[in-house]
């Protein structure tokens, strides 16, 4: 299924609640910090290479950009944290707004969070994971970069992630990857079409927590 992905199409954006497009098949929604490269790892997922656009600026972007599928569906691209040079009044303003997405979204299938894998957990991912938490949303965390680190150190990083995860009631998955290498893209396909494609068996499975 992952080639339905290739046909990901800008949709539109939305800077406010009332600005959001109708609930319209299922959404999964993508965030992480401005460095992370949450940009490329859309454009790896979907095979192109302008489609979520990569900024010079990190942060620049504070909109929610939704990408639609051919069959429906929605990949949601949150605005990057940490590095938004705004006011922090717009900050605030930001923040209420993908908080509000995160919880009043009724078709909101699945978080996806992009960290570096040099640098996972940092305080802005606690907050998504707390969202997520108090909705029961599932979450896949992508430990993206991970070309940059020896095999030792990334399944280090993989594994002390894990362990920090088990502090989250909530159905969890993580994965290491690179968008530049394309490692761990199969993976990540299979992840999400689990989400927008559920089977029986997937419902049956959803309590699915990190494993060891």
């Amino acid at each position: 299924m992952a080639s339905i992905y290739r046909d990901a199409r800008f949709l539109t954006s939305a800077n406010t609640s009332n600005t959001l497009p109708p609930e319209q098949g299922f959404e999964v929604a993508f965030a992480g910090r401005s460095n992370s490269g949450k940009s490329s790892t859309l454009n790896c997922l979907c095979e192109q290479k302008a489609l979520a656009r990569v900024s010079k600026t990190p942060g620049r972007t504070q909109l929610i950009n939704f990408f639609a599928l051919k069959d429906g569906n929605s990949l949601v691209d949150l605005p990057g944290y940490g590095y938004a040079k705004v006011p922090e009044a717009i900050k605030i303003e930001w923040q209420k707004f993908i908080e509000s997405y995160m919880n009043g979204r009724g078709n909101l299938a699945g978080l996806v969070i992009i960290m570096d894998i040099r640098h996972p957990m940092r305080d802005y991912d606690h907050v998504m994971l707390e969202w997520a938490e108090s909705r029961q949303l599932p979450v896949h965390i992508i430990l993206n970069k991970s070309d940059k680190l020896k095999r030792g150190l990334m399944m280090k990083s993989l594994l002390e992630t894990k362990k920090a995860l088990k502090d989250y009631d909530l159905p969890v998955t993580v994965q290491a990857f690179s968008s530049l290498k394309k490692v761990g893209l199969e993976e990540f396909t299979e992840q999400l079409d689990s989400w927008f494609y559920p089977t029986q068996d997937d419902a049956q499975d959803e309590e699915t927590v990190v494993e060891e």
